[in-house]
């Protein structure tokens, strides 16, 4: 066989095994390696970092990364989530590897535990995308609160909060606050502190106020499982009517019942006192004989 012949066959050989032994050469290797905070929460944000080993080889082309937006993760408006960058570069640190950083929100209907979340990626020419999936933690450590009043007492304008914890995490250090508003007139202090409250109990909040007729705004500060400070807005509704001309108000007694009762207990004393002194000397005296 001719020497050009050997050529005109090897040739073609040795392409395809430098193609192949490019497409080997760019391996790729996507890892999840941070979601801040830990556990994610729902209804609030969650920061997620992606590393990408194998970009400083210049074989893998051109590299676009993404985070694909499926529940339970929700983008900013406009938020662009693709990075693309050419392999065979490094970044400023010279590390060899793509750091990936997301700061997305978390559906507030996300379900407590592992939820999972996926990537896609491709390099060179390539038109098909390869996908990972990851398992991003999350758990629901918000309150949630039910409010009402539970009495209010005109002449003393002692105004009594019912607080009861419906959610499924128990709460430290909760405070109840009162902001200035127009139906209400608080008079002293305008927070409340109440302590610890476990998941399906309550508490009651006291404050002296002058209340009117309408929706009272409120803001229940409190510590979750995480030790997270949280404020959680709420309202209640105050109904004058329901607390006017009650009979337990009714039955509360004037002081001058208390200096009556003492009297007539003094009394008492006194003449068994004095009962007792005269049976005594009557029992001396017949002890004489």
């Amino acid at each position: 066989m001719k020497r050009s012949e050997k050529l005109f066959i090897l040739l073609p050989l040795f392409l395809i095994s430098l193609t192949f032994a490019s497409a080997i050469a760019c391996d790729l290797k996507v890892s999840m390696i941070n979601q801040d905070p830990y556990p994610a929460i729902p209804g609030e944000y969650v920061k997620i970092v992606f590393q990408v080993d194998g970009v400083s080889n210049p074989e893998c082309g051109k590299i676009q990364f993404e985070l694909l937006e499926k529940y339970p993760l929700i983008f900013d408006p406009g938020q662009n989530s693709v990075i693309t960058i050419d392999s065979g570069t490094y970044s400023k640190d010279f590390s060899s590897f793509l750091i990936a950083p997301y700061k997305v929100r978390i559906d507030s209907d996300a379900l407590d535990g592992d939820n999972p979340i996926e990537v896609k990626y491709k390099y060179g020419s390539n038109k098909d995308y390869e996908t990972k999936k990851f398992d991003l933690n999350i758990r629901n450590t918000q309150a949630k609160f039910e409010v009402y009043v539970k009495n209010y007492n005109a002449k003393t304008k002692e105004l009594t909060l019912e607080i009861l914890n419906i959610g499924k995490e128990d709460i430290k250090s909760l405070a109840v606050e009162i902001s200035k508003q127009e139906n209400i007139e608080i008079k002293g202090p305008k927070t409340n502190i109440v302590g610890d409250l476990d998941s399906n109990e309550y508490t009651t909040a006291d404050f002296e106020a002058v209340p009117k007729q309408g929706e009272i705004f409120l803001k229940l500060h409190y510590t979750d499982s995480i030790n997270a400070r949280r404020i959680v807005e709420t309202s209640v509704i105050f109904e004058p009517e329901y607390f006017e001309g009650r009979v337990a108000d009714q039955k509360k007694t004037s002081p001058w019942i208390y200096l009556f009762w003492a009297v007539v207990l003094f009394l008492i004393i006194y003449f068994s006192y004095k009962k007792y002194k005269k049976y005594k000397k009557k029992k001396e005296l017949h002890g004489r004989r």
